[in-house]
């Protein structure tokens, strides 16, 4: 298995050159490049009444993405639902939470993130705040299933909500897939896209990187295997992640 180039099926970062991206490209001499799998519409105010959950009938809002927060607020907006002062936050990131900040004023006892990122000590998260009624905004997949097992095992109320829907960029008009030798996925919409626009592909000498259980759970319903896995608690960043693995790689080839 040879690491040349690898396909991140996201945006590029705004400033790729202060990115952990661009530190990996130098170290390791490899090719480093982006694009979206998928697009994101958000559900319309109509169809979100159609579910019957009333936002401001809840006392905690969980996320577990920034597209999830951009499309949450941007419903609220239209719905024009203001929310409270006393509405909090629990975010699966440091990274999720400190995002918030775009729409809320950012403050310690109002946007809560687990410790190290990992789904362990998010739920540690959740039993602290277990009294709230809480409300997932979620795509139309819905909910990561191992979130709603913990969630009723440990009789926290709550409510999910679709606020996004999404569907498969066209990949097959844009890129070469057989050029990549690892590509890493966000969730289990970039496998259904990449299958949608590869039927034929097979992973081969490929190495996937996942971030997050739904990931490594949609790769390995596809008959794949992913190599790369983040957040763990020795690899809280996807980044941190294909470091090791780019790094162990190197010390093989040696």
């Amino acid at each position: 298995m040879k690491i040349k180039n690898i396909l991140i099926s996201q945006n590029a970062p705004a400033d790729f050159e202060k990115s952990p991206y661009a530190e990996l490209k130098k170290k390791y001499s490899i090719n480093i490049d982006f694009y979206k799998f998928f697009k994101i519409e958000s559900v319309s105010a109509i169809d979100f009444r159609k579910s019957k959950v009333n936002i401001l009938d809840h006392e905690a809002v969980i996320f577990s993405s920034k597209a999830t927060i951009d499309h949450f607020f941007k419903l609220c907006t239209s719905m024009r639902i203001t929310m409270p002062e006393s509405m909090k936050y629990l975010c699966m990131t440091e990274a999720i939470a400190f995002y918030l900040q775009k729409y809320i004023q950012y403050r310690k006892r109002k946007i809560f993130a687990a410790k190290d990122s990992t789904p362990e000590s998010f739920n540690e998260l959740l039993l602290k705040n277990k009294d709230l009624r809480m409300l997932i905004p979620c795509g139309q997949d819905g909910v990561n299933p191992q979130m709603l097992e913990f969630l009723d095992e440990n009789g926290i109320r709550y409510d999910s909500a679709k606020v996004l829907e999404t569907s498969p960029a066209d990949l097959k008009s844009n890129i070469d897939i057989s050029k990549y030798d690892m590509i890493i996925i966000f969730s289990p919409n970039g496998v259904k896209s990449l299958q949608a626009n590869f039927p034929d592909f097979q992973q081969g000498d490929v190495a996937f990187g996942a971030l997050g259980t739904t990931s490594v759970n949609a790769i390995e319903a596809a008959g794949w295997k992913a190599h790369v896995v983040a957040p763990t608690k020795e690899y809280p960043s996807i980044t941190d992640a294909i470091d090791a693995f780019l790094k162990e790689y190197a010390v093989r080839r040696r």
